[in-house]
């Protein structure tokens, strides 16, 4: 487990390397370089979990400390890595999933400008999030979480001699910065309460200095939700990611499938103490989460970018795992996390195979046809596609959910609301899958496929398809394993033939999305037609296919008058001080060009004057 180290170490020296000399490498070494340090972070991660797992520490967690950051008046963070259950699996997907996107970049990036600066980015963002995840403190957790975030500006602006896609780098890099915001006065509340950011010590204290339900507690909490909503796109904050989609598919991969949005997940589970004493605020996290799955999925149904529909799935798919944590199913949340990491990344992987190869069109109603052009794209994404159905019984994404569901049902914290809510996202998730299977793979072909795909490429995809697949049957191991680390959820029943009926509706539900699909958007879609351009249609299709509204509410109420307000106060009192200082120096400045005449013996006049000036000081002081 000395290993440990490099694990975020490999990534962050892969991205000096190719920041320094990436310019003066051809193609090949770059991309070696990018994906190889991915792959040495995770070969150290199945060493470091080998073993840790074969001899598991007494306390079921290792600490690594490299050395003190800093030590100011008892505030001494450390630069200290914390490998339980917990982050073990977070590094474990984002260095296999992280390591099968840099693969598939050398690919996708061949023929693009910026080559190695694409993969020190990547690079950059992959150790940023390591450090996020192995964090020992929350100071040390919020350095990696701001790498992460001026990360995906960079890489979502990648293209920037497009203004659309600067902008969208800019709103990404805005909007989450006000999550942002809210989880640093949260550090500032939990330090000068409570004495410390490490993360252990400070759940501790948290649990026998604040009762629950506490002000300081309830305040605390509040603030880190802030900046988890931020991180992972939920209500009200979910406004940056389908504008995210300017970025190169494997940047949407990357991010928005299995680190950078899942981060407030992580957090709220790595802060579960302060949660559960809180409970107004846990409630909130599952409210928040049930209505953003619904909305999500309700603005998924009717985008034609095949891109912004993986988009709004990813912020329901998280709104799932937002449902399961707020109602304490803590190992729920992470096992869904980790299956949505393998059929969401193989969704935008495959997604971006079918946006090349038809020179870069996004719009599924001018595609079509495409399960005999492109065979193998077509079986992977209906892998991915089924797994994000939640198909029952073969699927990664089926048991990860419906354990969700299941644990939302009977929690204490759970309720028949919060459950109906998550069957119906369930539902909607089936039908915008299978609308973006069928407008995309089925029909009559609209556009002309061209180019080959690679073998780096394609095997990136097929291997994500069988984790797919096969990384639903490690639900039972993986609850074990996460319990070390995060307690089991509070049942108040647990019949078995209740959860067999429960698991009997979940897999009749999705069953009839995919059903229901076929029927509307392959069989008889003229009834979506005749329903999309009636009056109250169009008009709740606009509002879906707007987001809802919320950028036009965000920009009337928020974006416009701040505007104004700039504008009209541009001159104020402020600006004076630096305009005086501008005024003041420009004024010394034709001072003293008037003493250059370019006359010798005006500078021997003024020497003269000077020595003697300098004398008479020394004489009479």
């Amino acid at each position: 487990m000395h290993l440990l180290w490099l694990v975020p170490a490999a990534p962050f020296a892969g991205f000096l390397i190719l920041a320094l000399t990436g310019r003066r490498l051809p193609h090949t070494a770059v991309a070696a370089i990018g994906a190889g340090s991915v792959g040495l972070s995770m070969l150290s991660v199945f060493l470091t979990g080998c073993v840790f797992i074969m001899e598991p520490p007494q306390s079921h967690a290792y600490v690594q400390v490299l050395w003190t950051w800093m030590d100011v008046a008892g505030f001494s963070p450390r630069i200290a890595f914390y490998l339980d259950a917990l982050s073990l699996i977070m590094v474990l997907v984002i260095t296999v999933v992280g390591f099968l996107i840099h693969l598939y970049s050398a690919g996708f990036m061949r023929y693009e400008d910026g080559y190695s600066r694409f993969f020190a980015y990547m690079n950059l963002f992959v150790g940023s999030m390591l450090t996020l995840v192995l964090a020992d403190n929350l100071l040390l957790l919020y350095l990696g979480w701001e790498g992460v975030g001026i990360c995906s500006y960079l890489l979502i602006g990648f293209w920037y001699k497009d203004k659309a896609n600067g902008y969208a780098a800019r709103k990404a890099f805005v909007v989450t910065r006000v999550g942002d915001t809210a989880f640093a006065l949260a550090l500032f509340l939990l330090f000068t309460n409570l004495g410390t950011l490490q993360i252990q010590e400070l759940m501790s204290r948290a649990g026998h200095q604040w009762a629950p339900g506490s002000v300081f507690a309830v305040a605390a909490t509040a603030l880190l939700l802030g900046g988890a909503v931020g991180k992972s796109a939920q209500l009200p904050l979910q406004t940056w990611l389908p504008d995210a989609m300017a970025g190169p598919s494997p940047v949407s991969a990357l991010i928005h499938a299995a680190t950078m949005v899942t981060a407030g997940v992580y957090l709220i589970a790595r802060t579960h103490v302060l949660f559960t004493l809180a409970p107004a605020v846990q409630t909130a996290v599952a409210v928040i989460g049930a209505a953003t799955l619904l909305l999500s999925g309700f603005s998924a149904l009717v985008q034609t970018d095949i891109k912004r529909v993986l988009a709004y799935s990813t912020i329901s798919q998280i709104g799932y795992m937002f449902l399961a944590l707020g109602v304490g199913a803590w190992s729920a949340a992470i096992f869904h996390f980790m299956t949505h990491a393998f059929f969401k990344a193989l969704l935008f992987l495959a997604a971006g195979i079918v946006i090349i190869r038809l020179d870069h069109e996004h719009n599924m109603f001018k595609m079509g046809g495409l399960r005999v052009e492109l065979p193998l794209v077509f079986w992977t994404f209906l892998i991915g596609a089924l797994s994000l159905s939640a198909l029952p019984l073969i699927t990664a994404g089926f048991y990860s959910k419906d354990l969700i569901l299941w644990e939302v049902w009977s929690s204490k914290e759970g309720s028949p609301w919060l459950w109906a809510a998550g069957l119906a996202g369930a539902l909607l998730t089936s039908i915008y899958s299978f609308r973006m299977v069928f407008l995309t793979f089925f029909g009559e072909a609209k556009t002309s496929v061209s180019g080959k795909t690679g073998i780096l490429m394609s095997a990136p995809v097929v291997i994500l398809a069988a984790l797919s697949v096969a990384g639903g049957f490690v639900e039972l191991p993986l609850m074990g394993f996460m319990s070390t680390a995060l307690p089991q959820v509070q049942t108040v029943s647990r019949s078995l033939a209740g959860e067999s009926l429960l698991k009997i509706i979940t897999a009749m539900t999705s069953v009839s999305g995919v059903v229901l699909a076929w029927f509307l958007f392959l069989r008889a879609p003229g009834y979506v037609r005749t329903l999309s351009e009636s009056r109250s249609g169009a008009l709740v299709r606009r509002l879906w296919l707007a987001g809802w509204g919320f950028d036009w509410i965000y920009d009337t109420f928020i974006v416009r008058p701040f505007v104004w307000a700039a504008k009209v106060n541009r001159d104020d009192f402020i600006d004076l001080i630096y305009l005086g200082v501008i005024w003041t120096c420009r004024g010394v400045n034709r001072l003293l060009t008037l003493t250059q005449t370019g006359k010798l013996r005006w500078y021997a006049a003024g020497i003269g004057m000077g020595a003697a000036v300098i004398l008479g000081f020394v004489v009479f002081s």
